[in-house]
């Protein structure tokens, strides 16, 4: 679990968005998955929400990817979570 984590933090120090904004959003994403799955969930969110954020944020984190795929299984169900999924949901005209 540690060194997973070590592992993402150091892919992030080493490719961070400022620099690569393509393959830093991944690598932010990727982390959030690696901290959900690792049962980090604060940190998972903490980087959800920073790769929501970054420029280049891919498929992984639309709507139907938050709501659909399993990576994001370890964070269901927590209210922060649903709360960013349901914040993409498609809108109404």
């Amino acid at each position: 679990k540690e060194l997973a984590l070590d592992e993402g933090r150091r892919a992030i120090a080493l490719t961070p968005v400022e620099k690569d904004v393509n393959n830093g959003s991944r690598v932010l994403q990727y982390f959030a998955i690696t901290a959900a799955w690792a049962g980090e969930k604060e940190l998972a969110l903490q980087q959800l929400e920073a790769g929501l954020r970054a420029p280049d944020a891919s498929q992984m984190l639309s709507y139907g990817a938050l709501k659909l795929l399993p990576f994001w299984d370890p964070l269901r169900g927590d209210p922060r979570f649903e709360k960013i999924v349901a914040s993409l949901a498609p809108k109404d005209n």
